[in-house]
């Protein structure tokens, strides 16, 4: 269950590539294809502006640092729909591994351990650490309320949950 608060503040297409390190040409064909669609506002015709959620731009950080890893398309689109399916709180404590191949949720040192018995090289993605950078990026860029533009400085719902984590 998703917390209102992240959802209600909407980024626009170049706001969420430069929060999370992507290119525009991605972010379309990712919408389109379903992968990660905007949540507050999808497209409904020529003109209109997708709006995307902090969630979701969490999302496309991580499916881009797994993409950089060399997991396939396919794996990162199972991995997603696992990411949708999960409590926000649950994936701010999250870390996810790969071998490159396959994607594992890793919840105690010893699933670290028997993962790497395989002998194969493994990567680790905490996503709680990409939560911080992209409310860290998305703390000085532009939002929308309701058609209202809130500045990154005025962004009260972040400082809010910083304030409520006691960073």
């Amino acid at each position: 269950m998703s917390d209102p608060s992240i959802d209600e503040i909407g980024y626009r297409g170049a706001t969420a590539c430069s929060a999370a390190g992507i290119t525009y040409r991605q972010l379309d064909y990712w919408a389109r294809t379903g992968l990660v669609e905007p949540s507050v506002r999808g497209a409904s015709g020529s003109g209109t502006q997708r709006l995307y959620g902090f969630r979701d731009i969490l999302v496309l950080k991580v499916v881009k640092r797994l993409l950089d890893a060399g997991v396939s398309l396919q794996n990162i689109r199972t991995a997603v729909e696992y990411l949708r399916a999960r409590g926000v709180v649950e994936l701010e404590r999250m870390t996810l591994m790969s071998d490159g191949a396959s994607i594992y949720e890793c919840s105690s040192p010893d699933e670290i351990i028997d993962l790497l018995q395989g002998g194969q090289g493994v990567f680790g993605i905490a996503v709680g650490k990409v939560w911080s950078e992209v409310e860290g990026s998305l703390a000085t860029l532009q939002g929308e309320r309701d058609g209202e533009i809130i500045s990154g400085e005025g962004n009260y719902e972040l400082a809010l949950r910083r304030k409520r984590k006691g960073a």
